[in-house]
């Protein structure tokens, strides 16, 4: 259950060998998609996205921001019977319902386009939740840094569909840059610390699909 206010490691992976991402387009249509769906409910901090698989942190945002969506109204104005667990199960329903919509926005679109059919994604996407701050610095290195783990370049750099662009550019994007740049005191700094070697057990990150 998604918890409001709270900081997640979300990835998915593609059902079977096939690909989510075949094209330059269909790496910024999903971002299109992604912030459609999910800056509603959720900052974005980091991503990565690989021909196969894909990386975000995310902080779910509070209870009432959740609540209050548009099309949810009819969650609104809970009194007397209803206590926080009601509340939490239904924002965490909520939560849930933006994310598949997401999946499958993209699916019927990634079908259209190549002619294909039934589901592109993982049934079930993952989700862990981030309960210190050890693990979510690390996890931003991790997630930065997954190309590389994966043997699709040798140089996180060089991997263009990852957040570490976007966050190092004066770019617009809808990720949360002034998190990053406090979190780590400033973009140079963001920048330096990544460049270094990154001393974390990977295997604490590795993601099980």
């Amino acid at each position: 259950m998604f918890k409001p206010s709270s900081y997640y490691h979300i990835y998915n992976h593609a059902n079977g060998f096939e690909n989510l991402f075949q094209e330059e387009e269909n790496y910024r249509y999903f971002l299109q998609q992604w912030e459609k769906y999910i800056s509603s409910i959720a900052e974005t901090y980091v991503y990565c996205l690989m021909p196969n698989h894909l990386h975000f942190l995310i902080k779910i945002k509070d209870e009432v921001e959740v609540l209050n969506l548009g099309g949810f109204q009819n969650l609104q104005g809970l009194e007397g019977s209803e206590n926080l667990q009601g509340l939490e199960d239904k924002t965490s329903k909520i939560i849930s319902k933006k994310f598949s919509n997401l999946f499958n926005s993209y699916t019927k679109a990634f079908n259209k386009r190549y002619n294909r059919m039934g589901s592109l994604f993982m049934p079930n996407f993952k989700r862990k939740e981030i309960d210190n701050e050890k693990y979510l610095l690390n996890l931003i290195y991790y997630i930065h840094r997954n190309p590389v783990h994966h043997k699709f370049c040798k140089d996180f750099r060089d991997w263009k569909h990852s957040s570490f662009h976007a966050l190092t550019s004066d770019s617009t994007t809808f990720l949360n840059k002034d998190f990053i740049a406090s979190y780590f005191e400033d973009i140079d700094n963001f920048k330096v610390s990544h460049e270094q070697e990154l001393n974390a057990n990977e295997e604490y990150f590795l993601e099980k699909f």
